[in-house]
């Protein structure tokens, strides 16, 4: 049962309240906090120059307080209640204090899932997270409902939730940081994949599952849960379900749930047809993965006709296998989404041949041995660039004395230096493909901005 926002109302009018992070993400819920009459404080690493001239004169006219800087967390200090950016550990020394002398520590997307007066789709996994999600909105949204989407993409929700009604539809991506120490879930979870990831901020592998199992460890029977049957790891989880279970699977025949027949390149779902491979306009057999999910999510919703609709006409989103230009034969292409070595492998098994992969960046401490070991063959040359680059490097090099084979690997400064090199390699007919396998943050604050960049330096290529 979703609570009445109105007790939330009550509960935080008066009350100090400190929010942790000043991102774009956390500004909205500053403002909104304020609005409903609690005592905000704003909290932040960076500095005032740091945040710019901008975000303070945004909340210059408002009685809010600030504590910016290195040290910033030593004011943590005499709260109720604490709302903590999604990526800040709970086990954190300044967020273990606070609990204990008493605050309510909690999150923006904890607390939009509890008084959300609207159905929520919740999806989370490794890879094609995104995907999913846009999917499931654009094909609510093609049955005509109103539909908000939020989490990691989209807007801020939380400060917008006076203005969500009960027949709406939510759809929410949900990272692992944010459902780390939720106790709330959506009545439809989906888990696309799993795979190692963020074991730079998690403990290990068992954490990030445990993280990943939030979005449905408090359904209830009249919910959903649906698993990848061919991931293992999620493929595990079917004795926990809670509620009704959906799978979906490119392997095998599904009753219920959705699969892709290899006889004739069909998605089934709950035995009824629905498209072919080919009517598909993303192409990859991992888009089939998350159009399954997404069919399996919908289908108490959604008409047939709208999930077809949708399959014909979805042109992609950015940053995922997306197409940039043709030059002298050669076509690049921004997968700059890709901080994984599984996602860029993703990648690389959708474009039919070998190509010229530039990769590397931020270290999250997660094994390069799948991609060189599955990804080699579907290589021509390789470009690597950021932090990564000669770790990268020795594993593919380890890989590669293995099997006895060779593989051009080029080492570069820089993202305009990898650009240079592929252009000044490839030839008529051609793939290159920025698909990092890791994050972006040696060089760049988030996967956009880094895609933007290669956007920017493919096209000023003459």
């Amino acid at each position: 049962m979703k609570k009445d926002f109105n007790e939330f109302i009550s509960f935080i009018k008066n009350k100090k309240t400190a929010v942790v992070g000043m991102g774009i993400s956390n500004r909205p819920l500053i403002h909104f906090l304020n609005k409903l009459g609690a005592e905000v404080t704003a909290f932040d690493k960076k500095t005032k120059e740091e945040l710019g001239e901008e975000v303070i004169n945004e909340f210059s006219n408002e009685n809010i307080r600030l504590e910016l800087g290195e040290n910033y967390l030593s004011a943590l200090q005499g709260f109720d209640v604490i709302f903590k950016t999604p990526s800040m550990r709970i086990d954190s020394e300044a967020l273990v204090k606070a609990k204990q002398a008493g605050a309510y520590i909690t999150s923006e997307m904890e607390e939009f899932i509890k008084y959300c007066p609207a159905k929520i789709f919740g999806v989370t996994g490794s890879d094609g997270k995104t995907t999913t999600t846009t999917l499931i909105y654009n094909m609510l949204k093609e049955q005509g409902f109103k539909t908000w989407v939020g989490g990691n993409i989209g807007t801020p929700l939380f400060s917008k939730i006076q203005e969500v009604s009960k027949t709406d539809k939510v759809v929410l991506e949900l990272s692992s940081f944010q459902l780390m120490t939720i106790d709330v879930s959506p009545e439809v979870a989906v888990i696309t994949n799993l795979s190692p990831n963020h074991l730079d901020i998690h403990k290990g592998m068992e954490e990030y599952i445990a993280a990943k199992k939030n979005v449905f460890t408090h359904q209830n029977k009249n919910n959903i849960l649906i698993l990848n049957r061919d991931n293992k790891i999620t493929n595990d989880m079917e004795s926990e379900a809670l509620g009704k279970l959906f799978k979906f699977s490119r392997n095998e025949k599904i009753v219920d749930g959705a699969y892709y027949s290899n006889e004739d390149e069909n998605i089934y779902l709950f035995g009824d047809k629905i498209c072919n491979k080919e009517e598909i306009k993303i192409k990859g057999m991992d888009n089939v993965e998350n159009f399954m999910a997404a069919f399996c999510a919908v289908s108490e919703d959604v008409s047939k006709e709208s999930m077809i609709n949708v399959a014909k006409n979805f042109a992609g989103v950015e940053h995922r296998r997306e197409f940039v230009r043709e030059l002298n034969g050669v076509r690049y292409y921004n997968d700059s989404i890709a901080s994984s070595p599984t996602r860029t492998l993703s990648g690389l098994n959708a474009y039919g041949k070998p190509v010229i992969l530039i990769a590397g960046g931020y270290d999250k401490h997660i094994p390069f041995e799948p991609l060189a070991e599955n990804g080699y063959d579907k290589i021509k040359v390789l470009i690597l660039t950021g932090n990564t680059k000669y770790k990268i490097k020795e594993t593919f090099d380890k890989v590669l004395k293995e099997k006895n084979i060779e593989l051009p690997i080029i080492i570069v400064e820089n993202l305009e230096d990898a650009v240079r090199q592929a252009k000044k390699i490839g030839v008529n007919g051609d793939i290159v493909t920025l698909s990092p396998a890791c994050a972006s943050f040696d060089m760049f604050p988030n996967f956009e901005i880094r895609g933007n960049k290669f956007k920017d330096l493919v096209n000023n290529l003459e």
